[in-house]
């Protein structure tokens, strides 16, 4: 038992949607016994810089850092050597910025892993968010065909230039899985607990439909994180996960 709840802990990346440190340290040190990673977006960044990551390994935390780099390659190597000497588990680049920059990503980090003599952070690619439909993706982005077709070439994309994985929603994880094999990490956001308000998310799976599907890592914030008791939260989606392993 306490193998497989060891198992299902590594698949849960918990996301601190807050906006101060004080608030995301309380979270880490309440969560830790329940996640594998806690993913720090954008807000949490930019509103606390560096420290808030130093902070968080501080506290065992493994981090995943959410920035999504979408720049020319030169920018995105120099970051992605910033970034894995901070100290980051994670971290992740826009697959629409093309072969050149995921590679710079890629390598560089790698470099700076390297020099310190430390394991290279795991990169990987966003793909197609999760707030974007099939509408949206046609009309609004301008893009033809459809989004599985488009989240799985650059999946394919992102493997060739040495990335470890992608972000990409559940609904499109075995088609990814399929093409880039067993090893491929799939993280995916947009999970919901059974019953949960899908918020702001389009494309949306429960923890077990999206373990079935191929997902290697789920990302869950505001049903954790906004919960009455967070804890308990973490629990229940715990189990979740574990039935899923065991589906």
């Amino acid at each position: 038992m306490l193998m497989k709840v060891c198992e299902a802990k590594e698949k849960l990346i918990i996301a601190l949607d807050v906006d101060r440190a004080s608030r995301a340290f309380s979270l880490v040190e309440r969560l830790n016994p329940f996640a594998g990673m806690f993913k720090i977006g954008m807000e949490l960044f930019y509103s606390q810089g560096p420290p808030v990551v130093e902070g968080l390994i501080r506290r065992q935390g493994r981090v995943f850092l959410d920035l999504k780099l979408h720049d020319i390659p030169h920018t995105v190597a120099r970051t992605s050597r910033v970034l894995t000497r901070l100290g980051v588990a994670m971290f992740n680049v826009h697959a629409g910025g093309g072969r050149d920059m995921m590679r710079a990503a890629v390598e560089s980090a790698g470099e700076a892993a390297a020099a310190m003599g430390v394991n290279r952070p795991l990169v990987i690619a966003v793909t197609v968010l999760t707030s974007i439909n099939q509408q949206a993706f046609t009309r609004e982005l301008g893009l033809d065909g459809s989004i599985l077709d488009r989240v799985v070439a650059w999946a394919l994309l992102a493997r060739e230039c040495g990335l470890d994985g992608v972000v990409a929603s559940a609904r499109e994880a075995a088609a990814i899985r399929q093409a880039c094999g067993p090893d491929f990490v799939i993280v995916a956001p947009g999970i919901r607990p059974a019953g949960a308000d899908a918020g702001d998310q389009k494309r949306v799976m429960t923890p077990s439909q999206a373990l079935a599907a191929g997902a290697s890592h789920l990302v869950v914030g505001r049903p954790v994180i906004a919960a009455p008791d967070p804890v308990e939260a973490a629990r229940n989606l715990l189990r979740e996960i574990e039935e899923g392993n065991n589906g």
